[in-house]
């Protein structure tokens, strides 16, 4: 099993990007395969008009793939949005998966809280592992700075990358 966990916030401008870009580059740096997965619960387009893969699409492929020396992409018509899970499943030759997002799924949760954009952590105490926060919060979880992502990823090396 690939280790999990979700980067979330109470809503969008508190740094959870920002976090995670600087969550995934110390990982790198210590060797880890990390795979991202952003929820966009508005949709979204890689492809653009006029590209061959989306004439390919155009024309009726259900899946197209686009590949080259340095990447491959997937994009693929479905029927329903695929669960998390789902999504997972789908992922293979990485150490760990970051997803930005999904807020309501069962994973393990490290909230991003500035006290100018909300007034109470919105993650779920038992789904809560740590906090990245501006302020002191008085919750029974690992707090850090928005300074201290070395102790971040300290923390996320020992809970879900050493056995």
């Amino acid at each position: 099993m690939i280790p999990v966990f979700s980067i979330v916030g109470a809503n969008s401008g508190v740094g959870k990007t920002t976090v995670l870009c600087s969550i995934v580059k110390e990982l790198k740096e210590r060797g880890y395969r990390v795979c991202t997965v952003k929820h966009d619960a508005h949709g979204f387009d890689i492809d653009h008009p006029g590209k061959d893969t989306w004439k390919h699409g155009q024309a009726g492929a259900d899946m197209v793939v686009i590949s080259s020396p340095n990447k491959i992409a997937m994009i693929e018509k479905i029927e329903r949005e695929y669960s998390l899970d789902e999504i997972i499943s789908k992922i293979s030759n990485v150490d760990i998966i970051i997803t930005e997002g999904y807020k309501l799924e069962n994973k393990p949760k490290l909230e991003v809280f500035r006290k100018a954009a909300a007034k109470e952590v919105y993650a779920k105490d038992e789904d809560l592992f740590a906090i990245i926060t501006d302020t002191p919060i008085k919750k029974g979880v690992a707090q850090f700075g928005f300074n201290e992502i070395k102790n971040v990823v300290d923390l996320i090396e020992n809970k879900f990358l050493k056995s």
